[in-house]
């Protein structure tokens, strides 16, 4: 079995495909800044195959090549993280505030 994933812009997800049937995707809002993952589903016919873990690696792989931190709000993408420590590095903080009262 082969998962492919690509971008989908127009859509602003990732998608991942086996043998040319749908089989999950990762939902993210780009800004300029940082992109912040929302959701992530895989197809109940493909679950406990590896896509949603394609998903995750080829988003945050992509993420890192547009030189975009990434705010994980889907708790799928936040536990990859958590899982492997390599994308760490890449998650979005946000900066100390300035504010006095």
């Amino acid at each position: 079995m082969v998962i492919e994933v690509h971008d989908v812009p127009a859509e602003k997800h990732f998608a991942a495909v086996v043998d040319g049937k749908p089989a999950g995707k990762a939902v993210y809002i780009r800004t300029p800044d940082l992109i912040v993952f929302t959701h992530t589903e895989v197809d109940p016919a493909f679950e406990g195959k590896g896509v949603g873990s394609a998903l995750a690696r080829a988003a945050l792989d992509q993420a890192r090549a547009w030189e975009l931190p990434v705010l994980p709000l889907c708790p799928f993408i936040k536990g990859y993280i958590e899982r492997h420590r390599e994308y760490v590095d890449g998650v979005y903080r946000s900066p100390r505030t300035t504010a006095v009262d």
